[in-house]
């Protein structure tokens, strides 16, 4: 393996040994504390314009797994069909995995995508770094003698680079769900087509109201970057919670219905990337294990009259959920489809289901 280098914006350099595409890339170097489950968060599309460093010292021990569908036509084990970070930092790569569903090492797989990897480094202090000066810009090099120009993936519409580009219907049942994607993963479409509904799966800025097309529900992904730039959504959402429609968002989702609601939005200091994330629902003070992936948050106290906190982080006491008081609206913050992680709160998409 050849060196390779991890520079951050402020100017800390770390030296590791090259896997995966031996390539440069920039992002936003941010950490996961998950200990497995990297096939699916490596093509979860809200990872987009990052670099992810993650904690569990050994990565690529059981490979990566194919490319099976499911009875839907979608893939059984990824998120979506392509890698979304864009680079990877480990300590231990392991070179020869093991596992009855392998089909090719993580190595291979990378390279297949063209995403740089970093292995032997110090995630532990990296990590520690990020968690006291919070998320920085970050680039993986060949050489530390350049001179290097740090690119923000924030600063960039990336929803629209993983968005569907025109709509798309996935028959069920006689209910039908309108599915904003702004980077959805692929186990929320299946979670919904497992309740025997119809799916129509729009581009973000896809002004659905303006159709012809019925629908019972209304469903907002999962997605990357700042909720703050998707103006055209947030219009939309608007009329969505106008209208007595059944809304639910997961994710950007969730900070997407906020800002569409009136509250304000800001960016978490490192963010919540991990399948162990505790969330705390306020009236029941039932604690849930969730998946997170986000570095955006809903600002407290800045939900308008008619609307209620309903979930809140265990240990930052971020905003987590939100709903309205009167109105069949609301989002959580998490992943109720796990994918990878618990799923303990599967019963939220079942509730949204009922309401239709």
């Amino acid at each position: 393996m050849n060196k390779g280098y991890l520079i951050l914006e402020d100017g800390s350099k770390y030296e590791g040994n090259f896997f995966g595409k031996e390539t440069e890339s920039n992002g936003e170097v941010v950490f996961n504390t998950g200990m497995t489950g990297y096939p699916e968060s490596f093509t979860d599309p809200s990872y987009a314009g990052q670099i992810l460093t993650l904690t569990f010292p050994l990565i690529g021990n059981y490979g990566v797994p194919g490319n099976e569908k499911d009875r839907y036509g979608i893939k059984k084990n990824f998120e979506s069909d392509d890698i979304h970070i864009k680079g990877l930092i480990v300590t231990e790569y392991c070179k020869k995995p093991n596992h009855w569903n392998k089909k090719q090492t993580l190595d291979a797989w990378l390279k297949e995508h063209n995403v740089p990897a970093l292995s032997e480094i110090d995630t532990r202090a990296l990590t520690q770094k990020l968690r006291e000066k919070g998320t920085m810009l970050g680039k993986i090099v060949r050489d530390v003698s350049s001179n290097f120009k740090f690119h923000d993936p924030n600063k960039d519409n990336l929803v629209a680079s993983v968005s569907i580009k025109k709509p798309k219907i996935y028959k069920g049942g006689k209910k039908k769900v309108v599915l904003i994607d702004c980077g959805c993963k692929f186990n929320i479409l299946r979670s919904l087509l497992k309740k025997n509904v119809t799916v129509i799966r729009v581009p973000w800025n896809y002004d659905f109201f303006e159709t012809k097309e019925k629908f019972h529900g209304i469903f907002i992904s999962n997605g990357p970057g700042d909720p703050g730039m998707l103006t055209e959504t947030h219009s939309i959402l608007k009329k969505a919670i106008r209208s007595n429609v059944p809304v639910f968002g997961i994710c950007l989702g969730a900070q997407l219905l906020g800002i569409a609601a009136g509250a304000k939005t800001y960016k978490l200091k490192y963010g919540h990337r991990a399948q162990n994330q505790p969330c705390m629902e306020i009236n029941s003070r039932r604690c849930f294990i969730t998946a997170q992936n986000h570095g955006f948050a809903i600002r407290k106290n800045s939900l308008p009259r008619g609307w209620e906190t309903w979930f809140v982080n265990a240990n930052d006491k971020t905003v987590e959920g939100i709903k309205h008081k009167t109105k069949p609206v609301s989002a959580v913050q998490f992943h109720p489809e796990a994918t990878p992680g618990p799923t303990d709160t599967n019963y939220l998409i079942d509730e949204f289901i009922k309401s239709l």
